[in-house]
């Protein structure tokens, strides 16, 4: 026997081996006994693969070599296998002749000390045989068990060996991609290519593989999509994943590289490895379920998955998943399901991952409930003779418990005999005339049997039996006619075994009412559901009761009308204490009730949320110690534990006064702890045996020499380290039974500690913020609101000075606002006054630089507090009042609700001296009369509230103005038109916009939107604003456009009209001027294609500027008139303006083309084609795609205007892109043409007339490129916040006059087309003498190729200095 200090590792070589070589392993200093055996092969095929390996020349032998390590220090084994894991195979030997190769080396055996023991276990895939694990001590608990397959560890090694052998063959089904195109012949297992590559990728995977343990084949079983997915199976004893990956390289690197394998894809799936157990065999609804995953593979990265419901399983209140790994060799992972019902039947898959590897094991369970046949209806009489009544289950099982139960009048108990072997169980009663006395004759008693299963499963069954007493005599019968009577006028009442005590008043609606069997039994945290079923569909009403007759709060229970029945379901999410007790399922017709009644216990269970745990996050040196802290504040009689990845430590209880705290105390003394994260749980478990576990606790582990910060309360840190802690365990002063609240964040500056964040929450507020989280939970809420409302309104106002001071308080307290906010159905004026107090002290002056510094931490609080209000704004009632006003500094709120005949216009103004602001709102009476009588109209308004909403906007976009919100008690589902006038302190600058706060905006957070909202009129230091909505309202200032009614928008206005009748007139001119002259100036086919360009861009322009009008008159700078013609102007401007750019491409590339490809000519017909495709086709599909993309979402346009919309998708750039690449493409081939012009190649001179249309065409593009693309460059710049007046003063004339820029540069600055002209209208003569002369007279035309101006442009493109136009061709 070894040893107990000594480690040894047990390994094996496999080796093929050649007759002529020498075997030399230089182990001898570490080599204890040495096994060399020769391996005789059982399958042929294997052999012949092996063999391939080995040198030419003799016949190759393949041998096992089991070498035996000891080492004094344990130390020494980690790096051994590491070294080995390492290696890459064959090794080839070292001889001359290469006769030797070593294929692996695989440790088999590791022996550790145990305390007085030597524990020998095996490593993956190797067990001790079966008969080993019969003669000797297994390592009981942790792994040693054994079946028919061997064992896993041994207390000692047996004398006379094995080591740990290979265990029995797995197939592992693999995967892996090729990251090449997938060939469709692949699909086709009879194609060359399939055949191909099934040769190619089996000849790699053998020589990849055979490495592997007790390899025996390898098989590609397909291929399927997703580049090229390989499908393969391996078998082979269970590899290691060091040795399957380095079996995955070998088979990368036999493998042709054409094939392009990913080493990354490597997926293989065994589903044989894996022991699936299920507790217990048989299950019925109700029973805790546990299911239990087996493996000795090592790895914590369990999952659980439901087939049937196609869901992963998580732990939740009914569902439990613990993974753990006993002594390092078995993986055990348990699936709890508590309260098991049939919905929770069907296969179960459990899927452990370890680097490549998927562990799958599946098992199905069914589920029943529990049936019980029982004894009919029974008749007895008391005269003291036995009568048994009889339960059995239908199904034979082991039951825990049977309980009898009776309930009646009469108390008249039994003797129970419950036969194990039949499952039934008897009861037998004994009635003398003393239990039955004469009054009581004809009662009726309900004997209930329960069947209790070892898993907490119920089910129970009634007998009924009716007792009639000996001496019954017409006396006694009248006596009990009048009982009866008087019962009959009593309401009916059903318990929960259905039984009901019928009314004559009921004989109008006759209801039998059932309700969950079974009691009832949660913990605290746990969900509970109880269905409450009426055999009869017809009630006036349907509620929940507790016992004291208080109504459980209406969000609680959900109630669905069937034609032949009706139920009503109770769903608590999150159980609390206060649902403990009785509750009463109440189904009332007229007078008449039918009640069921549930008992539900709920156990005592501290909250997740109530668990305060210290720390959050810590660091610690490798060898140092830490305390964890979890404290509650309660003190039952809880167990609790702390929990550190698999290990689990007792609990040390504290109590200071209120605060019960459970401690432990961390070691970090051992060094494979150092430098690792690790969290730790609390545990609490209660007497139901239920348990909730606390948030994380982290710690860090790092060295001590990088530690500079060091605190006794904080911890220590690292420079630059940042932990949060809990205020209330932080330096920050506070009391055990009425603690702060709030997370307080440091960060380690040099050596010290320093705040960077405070959250804290004062402890005043702290106890508000948890006493509305419990309100929330309780099945009263609404009985309790008013008076939490009321302590909430004074406390805030005595803690105002803290809020002031602490933005975490303040966070608090709007929590607490939006918390209530969700409680009540129905709010009354003391509730909204007290609900405003605490509203109207957070928006004080004094606290608004709080409200910066809390919304530099959370962006969304001041949208929070608006929902908030409006939620509860719309849930006033105002009783029997028709009006309601509230009034503070910062908030006043004004009300009426619309009576029958009752519809006058709703206007209400609201003035705030202190602020100098004010505002009105309006409704009209046509509005109000859509409305049902008793709907409440409530408007609040607040002068700081927008300051706080607009600090994470730029200061420009900020106007000074009240923030208005109107809500209506009803759903309103048609648009709702409403007028509202704010005071504007910022009458200089630009327009104003109305908008309102859009509360999906931003992710959600909330964000000014002016949709459906649009200026009426602005009349000195007033705007009106009309909107078809209701929400809250505002005004802002609108940088990036002029206001509608400003001098700079009439004067933009003006010059786009005038500009665009210039415009539309040139371009028609231009039209005409090339229908006169078109068969003088095309007699070449550059001239052809050149004028067919400068058609098309006239003519896109000329539509373009037709639809920009039609665009103007449909919309009124507020709304489209016509959103659909609003979507087909915008569609069209944007084609045909596309279109004019792209035909200038089309000008560019043509010139390019004729001057660089000299010597290859294309047809005009497909010169044509090309430019038409590349002119209209390319607009075409740009503009689909971009209406395609945002008009579903309804973003397409603007919304003050007929164009695409930038504010919201930036559509805008589907244009304004392709237009700028456009201008600098034509601008570079302008540069490149001149500079070919001017300087030639040999060969590359065009001819005269070529020349004469390339310079027409060069002027074109290199002055209207630059004019078109700068017109939309300034364009862009308008989009932009904060631009001057003058982009949008440059760009309207710009844009406004393209069409006389066309007609001049692009048409009557050719001279051909002047030449034209001038013998169109019999002036040849004169142009003759022209274009030979050479003075420059006063009678030279302006654009004639003579003139001043264009000899300047000349020599710009090329041409010298004299005056001579080009001779005409």
């Amino acid at each position: 026997m070894k040893s107990p200090g000594r480690t040894t590792l047990c390994f094996m070589f496999i080796v093929i081996y050649s007759s002529q070589a020498t075997l030399n392993l230089n182990l001898e200093p570490i080599v204890h006994p040495s096994i060399l055996s020769e391996h005789a092969l059982a399958e042929e095929e294997l052999l012949r693969q092996k063999r391939a390996v080995a040198t030419s020349g003799p016949t190759a032998k393949e041998y096992i070599v089991e070498i035996e390590i000891s080492f004094e220090n344990t130390s020494s084994l980690e790096p051994i296998k590491a070294y080995l894991n390492n290696l890459s195979f064959p090794i080839q030997g070292n001889s001359t002749d290469l006769a030797a190769n070593i294929l692996s080396i695989e440790v088999t055996t590791v022996c550790r000390p145990a305390g007085n023991e030597v524990w020998c276990s095996c490593e993956t895939g190797y067990r001790w045989p079966w008969e080993r694990c019969l003669h000797n001590l297994t390592c009981q608990g942790h792994g040693g068990s054994f079946s028919g397959h061997g064992c896993s560890c041994l207390k000692r090694l047996p004398p006379k060996g094995p080591f740990c052998q290979l265990q029995g063959d797995v197939t592992l089904r693999m995967s892996v991609r090729l990251n090449v195109a997938f060939p469709e012949d692949l699909k086709n297992s009879s194609s060359a290519l399939y055949r191909s590559y099934k040769t190619d990728l089996e000849t790699a995977f053998w020589k990849g593989y055979r490495i592997l343990p007790g390899f025996k084949w390898v098989t590609v079983t397909g291929f399927r999509p997703g580049s090229v997915i390989v499908t393969y199976e391996v078998k082979s004893t269970t590899a290691s994943p060091e040795l399957m990956h380095k079996a995955n390289e070998q088979v990368i690197q036999s493998l042709n590289q054409t094939y392009k394998m990913d080493y990354n894809s490597f997926q293989a799936v065994t589903s044989n490895e894996t022991k699936f157990s299920v507790i217990p065999e048989t299950i019925f609804e109700g029973d805790t379920v546990t299911l239990v995953c087996e493996t000795e593979v090592l790895s914590s990265n369990v999952s659980w998955h439901h087939v049937e419901r196609h869901r992963d399983i998580q732990n939740s209140s009914r569902f439990s998943v613990y993974t753990s790994i006993l002594n390092n060799m078995t993986s055990v992972s348990r699936l709890t399901i508590n309260s098991a019902t049939q919905a929770d039947a069907g296969e179960y898959i459990c899927k452990l991952i370890i680097d490549i590897f998927e562990y799958e094991s599946r098992n199905k369970i069914d589920i029943s409930p529990i049936k019980i046949l029982a004894s009919e209806e029974m008749k007895v009489m008391c005269d003291n003779n036995p009568v048994s009544l009889t339960c059995c289950s239908e199904k034979n099982v082991n039951w825990s418990n049977v309980e009898w139960k009776q309930e009646g009048k009469i108390n008249i108990p039994g003797n129970p005999e419950t036969n194990p072997n039949s499952s039934c169980s008897r009861y037998t009663i004994k009635a003398d005339g003393t239990q039955c006395p004469s009054g009581s004759s004809g009662t009726r008693v309900v004997y209930t049997c329960e069947f209790i299963s070892a898993h907490g499963a119920r089910g129970s069954k009634d007998v009924g039996v009716t007792f009639t007493s000996t001496g019954d005599n017409p006396s006694h019968k009248r006596e009990v006619h009048e009982f009866l009577r008087h019962v009959m006028e009593m309401s009916t009442v059903q318990s929960t075994t259905g039984i009901s005590l019928e009314t004559s008043k009921a004989r109008e609606q006759q209801a039998n009412v059932t309700i969950t069997p079974g009691p009832i039994s949660v913990s605290e945290g746990q969900n509970f559901s109880i269905k409450c079923i009426s055999d009869v569909s017809n009630f006036d009403e349907v509620y929940w009761n507790t016992s004291a007759g208080i109504k459980v709060y209406r969000r609680f229970y959900t109630t669905r009308r069937y034609p032949d029945r009706a139920e009503s379901v109770l769903r608590v999410g999150t159980s609390t204490r206060e649902w403990n007790g009785t509750y009463h399922c109440i189904f009332r017709y007229k007078n008449s009730y039918s009640v069921a009644t549930k008992d539900i216990t709920v156990h005592p269970l501290p909250l997740q949320s109530n668990i305060m745990v210290d720390p959050l996050e810590a660091s610690v040196p490798c060898k140092g110690s830490h305390s964890f802290k979890c404290c509650i504040e309660e003190d039952e009689d809880y167990r609790v534990t702390f929990q550190m990845e698999s290990l689990s430590f007792p609990a040390a209880k504290e109590v200071n006064e209120k605060q019960v705290c459970y401690k432990y105390n961390f070691m970090g003394n051992s060094t494979s702890w150092c430098s690792k994260n690790v969290e730790m749980f609390c545990y609490f478990t209660n007497a139901a045996n239920n348990s909730v576990r606390s948030s994380s606790m982290k710690l860090n582990l790092v060295p001590g020499k990088n530690i500079t910060c060091q605190d006794p309360i904080i911890g220590v840190g690292e420079p630059g380290k940042v932990i949060q802690k809990l205020c209330q365990f932080s330096n920050i002063p506070s009391s055990p039974g009425n603690p702060i609240g709030g997370i307080i964040t440091y960060k380690c500056e040099g050596s010290r500690w320093k705040v960077k964040r405070n959250d804290c929450i004062s402890a005043s507020i702290n106890s508000l913020l948890r006493l509305a989280k419990a309100l929330i939970r309780s099945p009263s809420q609404e009985e309790k609101l008013p008076t939490y409302l009321q302590n909430l309104s004074i406390s805030t106002g005595n803690v105002e000075h803290e809020i002031k001071s602490s933005p975490g308080s303040l966070g608090a307290i709007i929590n607490i606002l939006d918390l209530l906010s969700t409680v009540p159905t129905q709010v009354n004026s003391k509730m909204m006054m007290h609900f405003l107090s605490t509203v109207n002290v957070i928006l004080g002056k004094p606290i608004l630089k709080t409200w910066k510094t809390l919304q530099q931490q959370q962006t969304n609080e001041s949208s929070q507090l608006l929902d908030s209000v409006e939620r509860f704004s719309r849930a006033l009632q105002s009783g029997n009042s028709t009006s309601l006003s509230i009034s503070h500094t910062n908030v006043q709120m004004k009300s009426i609700v619309i009576k029958t005949g009752y519809p006058r216009n709703y206007k209400q103004n609201f003035v705030f001296s202190d602020s100098d602001l004010w505002g009105n709102v309006a409704i009209d009476k046509c509005q109000l009369e859509s409305l049902q009588p008793g709907t409440s109209i409530v408007t609040v308004a607040f002068p700081t509230l927008k300051a706080i909403l607009a600090q994470d906007m730029q200061a420009k976009n900020f106007a000074d103005s009240l923030v208005m919100t109107t809500t209506v008690s009803h759903n309103i589902t048609m648009p709702f038109r409403i007028s509202m006038t704010f005071k504007n302190n910022n009458p200089a600058g630009w327009g104003l916009r109305c908008v309102f706060w859009n509360f999906n905006l931003a992710n959600h957070t909330g964000g000014w939107d002016s949709s459906g909202c649009y200026v009426k009129k602005v009349d000195g230091d007033s705007i009106s604003c009309n909107c078809d909505h209701l929400t809250s309202f505002s005004i802002l200032m609108s940088p990036d456009s002029p206001d509608p009614g400003s001098l700079l928008k009439i004067l933009l206005d003006i010059i786009s009209y005038i500009g665009l009748g210039f415009s539309i007139l040139s371009l028609a001119a231009c039209l005409v001027v090339e229908s006169v002259v078109w068969k003088s100036v095309t007699k070449n086919r550059t001239s052809y294609m050149r004028h067919i360009c400068i058609v098309n861009i006239a003519a896109s322009l000329l539509v373009a500027d037709t639809w920009f009008i039609v665009a103007a008159t449909i919309h009124d700078h507020h709304y489209p008139l016509s959103e659909t013609a609003c979507v087909a102007a915008t569609f069209f401007i944007h084609f045909f303006y596309l279109s004019v750019f792209f035909w200038m491409l089309t000008l560019g590339l043509m010139l390019f083309y004729r001057l660089v490809f000299i010597l290859h000519d294309t047809s005009k017909s497909t010169q044509k084609a090309i430019a038409f495709s590349l002119g209209y086709g390319c607009p075409l599909v740009i503009s689909v795609i971009t209406v395609g993309a945002t008009q579903p979402r309804e973003v397409y346009t603007r919304k003050n205007a007929c164009w695409l919309n930038w504010e919201d998708t930036k559509a805008l750039l589907a244009f304004v892109i392709p237009a700028l690449i456009i201008v600098v493409v034509n601008v570079t081939i302008t540069i490149v043409v001149i500079t070919k012009i001017l300087r030639p190649s040999i060969g590359d001179k065009p001819s005269r007339q070529e020349k004469s249309s390339l310079f027409q065409i060069s002027k074109s593009i290199g002055v209207l490129t630059p004019l078109l693309g700068l017109t939309w460059g300034f364009g862009l710049a308008t989009v932009f916040q904060g631009n001057s007046a003058v982009f949008h003063i440059i760009f309207t004339l710009l844009n406004a006059f393209q069409g006389l820029f066309i007609l001049l540069f692009g048409c009557l600055w050719d001279q051909k087309v002047q030449e034209a002209l001038l013998n169109k209208f019999s002036l040849s003569r004169w142009s003759s003498q022209h274009s030979k002369s050479t003075s420059l007279g006063s009678s030279t035309p302006v654009f004639s190729m003579s003139s001043p101006i264009s000899r300047r442009l000349n020599n710009l493109f090329g041409k010298t200095a004299a005056p001579l136009a080009l001779p005409r061709q």
